[in-house]
Protein backbone atom coordinates (compact mmCIF):
# COMPACT_ATOMS: atom_id res chain seq x y z
CA UNK A 1 0.00 0.00 0.00
CA UNK A 2 1.07 3.21 -0.61
CA UNK A 3 -0.09 6.31 0.68
CA UNK A 4 0.14 10.04 0.81
CA UNK A 5 -0.25 11.92 4.52
CA UNK A 6 -1.22 15.91 4.47
CA UNK A 7 -1.54 17.56 7.83
CA UNK A 8 -4.17 19.75 6.99
CA UNK A 9 -6.41 22.79 8.92
CA UNK A 10 -9.23 21.81 6.60
CA UNK A 11 -10.09 19.36 3.93
CA UNK A 12 -12.88 18.11 1.20
CA UNK A 13 -13.72 16.28 -1.27
CA UNK A 14 -16.69 17.03 -3.63
CA UNK A 15 -18.36 14.69 -6.64
CA UNK A 16 -20.56 16.44 -9.25
CA UNK A 17 -20.90 19.70 -7.25
CA UNK A 18 -21.43 17.92 -3.44
CA UNK A 19 -19.35 17.64 -0.88
CA UNK A 20 -19.50 14.08 0.20
CA UNK A 21 -16.51 14.50 2.67
CA UNK A 22 -15.01 16.88 5.08
CA UNK A 23 -13.03 17.36 7.64
CA UNK A 24 -11.07 20.37 10.33
CA UNK A 25 -7.31 19.49 11.31
CA UNK A 26 -6.15 16.35 10.60
CA UNK A 27 -4.59 14.14 8.18
CA UNK A 28 -6.09 14.25 4.42
CA UNK A 29 -4.62 10.67 3.28
CA UNK A 30 -4.40 9.18 -0.35
CA UNK A 31 -4.22 6.18 -0.24
CA UNK A 32 -3.64 3.69 -3.11
CA UNK A 33 -3.79 -0.42 -3.07
CA UNK A 34 -1.32 -2.74 -4.64
CA UNK A 35 -2.10 -6.27 -6.23
CA UNK A 36 0.29 -7.54 -3.39
CA UNK A 37 -1.61 -6.00 -0.43
CA UNK A 38 -3.53 -7.83 1.86
CA UNK A 39 -5.19 -7.70 5.36
CA UNK A 40 -1.90 -7.31 7.39
CA UNK A 41 -0.62 -4.45 4.91
CA UNK A 42 -3.83 -2.49 5.65
CA UNK A 43 -3.82 -2.97 8.97
CA UNK A 44 -0.10 -1.70 9.62
CA UNK A 45 -0.57 1.35 7.49
CA UNK A 46 -3.74 2.03 9.27
CA UNK A 47 -2.06 1.78 12.45
CA UNK A 48 1.10 3.59 11.55
CA UNK A 49 -0.80 6.62 10.18
CA UNK A 50 -2.37 7.14 12.96
CA UNK A 51 0.20 7.07 15.17
CA UNK A 52 2.91 8.61 13.15
CA UNK A 53 3.90 11.89 14.98
CA UNK A 54 3.72 14.87 12.95
CA UNK A 55 1.47 17.19 15.32
CA UNK A 56 3.43 19.55 16.81
CA UNK A 57 3.47 19.56 20.81
CA UNK A 58 3.71 22.46 23.21
CA UNK A 59 7.25 23.46 22.25
CA UNK A 60 6.66 23.46 18.45
CA UNK A 61 8.25 19.98 17.75
CA UNK A 62 6.56 17.54 15.66
CA UNK A 63 5.93 15.50 18.74
CA UNK A 64 2.14 13.84 19.19
CA UNK A 65 -0.02 12.17 16.41
CA UNK A 66 -3.35 12.14 15.31
CA UNK A 67 -4.45 10.00 18.18
CA UNK A 68 -2.67 12.49 20.79
CA UNK A 69 -4.75 15.63 19.24
CA UNK A 70 -8.03 14.38 18.47
CA UNK A 71 -7.40 15.25 15.06
CA UNK A 72 -10.04 13.70 12.00
CA UNK A 73 -8.64 11.55 8.84
CA UNK A 74 -10.48 12.07 5.07
CA UNK A 75 -9.26 9.15 3.50
CA UNK A 76 -9.58 8.65 -0.67
CA UNK A 77 -8.96 6.13 -3.25
CA UNK A 78 -6.00 6.86 -5.27
CA UNK A 79 -5.06 4.28 -7.53
CA UNK A 80 -2.52 6.70 -9.22
CA UNK A 81 0.09 6.09 -6.28
CA UNK A 82 0.89 2.85 -8.01
CA UNK A 83 1.64 4.57 -11.18
CA UNK A 84 4.93 2.69 -12.98
CA UNK A 85 6.50 5.33 -14.80
CA UNK A 86 10.17 3.43 -15.74
CA UNK A 87 9.54 3.13 -19.41
CA UNK A 88 7.83 5.70 -21.56
CA UNK A 89 6.12 8.95 -20.40
CA UNK A 90 2.92 7.21 -20.02
CA UNK A 91 2.77 6.03 -16.23
CA UNK A 92 1.37 2.01 -16.04
CA UNK A 93 -1.34 0.82 -13.43
CA UNK A 94 -0.07 -2.87 -13.54
CA UNK A 95 0.58 -2.73 -9.68
CA UNK A 96 -2.16 -1.09 -8.89
CA UNK A 97 -5.50 -3.60 -7.38
CA UNK A 98 -8.35 -4.04 -9.27
CA UNK A 99 -11.52 -2.78 -7.57
CA UNK A 100 -12.99 -6.37 -6.47
CA UNK A 101 -9.68 -6.41 -4.28
CA UNK A 102 -8.99 -2.71 -3.72
CA UNK A 103 -12.39 -1.81 -2.23
CA UNK A 104 -12.74 -4.05 0.21
CA UNK A 105 -8.93 -2.96 1.78
CA UNK A 106 -9.43 0.54 1.15
CA UNK A 107 -12.94 0.02 3.80
CA UNK A 108 -10.70 -2.39 5.69
CA UNK A 109 -8.23 1.17 6.04
CA UNK A 110 -11.03 3.08 7.13
CA UNK A 111 -12.47 0.51 9.49
CA UNK A 112 -9.59 0.44 11.49
CA UNK A 113 -9.19 4.28 11.32
CA UNK A 114 -12.64 4.80 12.51
CA UNK A 115 -11.87 1.97 15.26
CA UNK A 116 -9.29 3.62 16.98
CA UNK A 117 -11.47 6.86 17.76
CA UNK A 118 -10.78 8.71 14.75
CA UNK A 119 -13.56 11.11 13.23
CA UNK A 120 -13.12 9.77 9.57
CA UNK A 121 -14.27 11.33 6.36
CA UNK A 122 -13.63 9.69 2.65
CA UNK A 123 -14.65 10.03 -0.40
CA UNK A 124 -15.96 7.71 -2.95
CA UNK A 125 -14.14 4.75 -4.49
CA UNK A 126 -13.87 5.04 -8.37
CA UNK A 127 -15.18 8.35 -8.54
CA UNK A 128 -13.86 11.66 -10.09
CA UNK A 129 -13.52 13.74 -7.40
CA UNK A 130 -12.33 17.45 -6.74
CA UNK A 131 -10.43 17.05 -3.25
CA UNK A 132 -9.73 20.61 -2.11
CA UNK A 133 -7.06 21.16 1.12
CA UNK A 134 -5.36 23.57 2.80
CA UNK A 135 -2.08 21.76 3.82
CA UNK A 136 -0.71 22.71 7.24
CA UNK A 137 3.10 23.54 7.38
CA UNK A 138 2.89 22.40 4.97
CA UNK A 139 3.97 18.95 6.31
CA UNK A 140 3.68 16.03 3.53
CA UNK A 141 4.49 12.45 4.40
CA UNK A 142 4.99 9.38 2.08
CA UNK A 143 4.52 6.09 3.21
CA UNK A 144 5.06 2.71 1.23
CA UNK A 145 4.23 -0.76 2.67
CA UNK A 146 7.29 -1.93 0.76
CA UNK A 147 9.66 0.27 2.29
CA UNK A 148 8.57 0.63 5.47
CA UNK A 149 6.54 -2.64 6.91
CA UNK A 150 9.44 -5.24 8.61
CA UNK A 151 8.79 -8.68 6.76
CA UNK A 152 7.62 -7.00 3.32
CA UNK A 153 9.56 -7.20 0.23
CA UNK A 154 10.05 -5.08 -2.44
CA UNK A 155 8.10 -5.93 -5.65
Amino acid sequence: MKAVLQRVRRASVTIAGETVGSIGAGLMVLLGVTEEDDERTCDYLAEKAANLRIFEDDAGKMNRSLLDTGGEMLVVSQFTLCADCKKGRRPAFVHAARPERAIPLYERFLAQVRGMGIPTAEGRFGADMLVSLENDGPVTILLDTDEIMPGKTLH
